[in-house]
């Protein structure tokens, strides 16, 4: 899966997250998914759990940075860095 399809099935997720006051569309790929109110803190471990679900990432080693989690750039860069190859 490239960046694009990664980007698009993140997004997809995110919709069944997302609060329903705050558009996801409104947002662009730098923009903080807890401050700009898209998303609650609890939201992140859901984010956790897809991304080892979806994307293979193992944070038992690492543990869970909330800076990676903090936009949809973050979370791409996240997958390319973490993922198995």
């Amino acid at each position: 899966m490239d960046r694009e399809q990664q980007r698009g099935a993140l997004i997809e997720f995110l919709r069944t997250i997302q609060k329903p006051d705050c558009p996801l569309a409104e947002l662009d790929d730098q923009s903080g998914l807890v401050e700009s109110g898209l998303i609650d803190s609890l939201a992140l471990l859901q984010i956790v759990s897809y991304l080892e679900r979806s994307h293979g990432v193992d944070f038992t080693e690492g543990g869970i940075d909330p800076e990676e989690l903090r936009s949809i750039q973050s979370i791409l860069d996240l997958i390319a860095r973490a993922a198995p190859k």
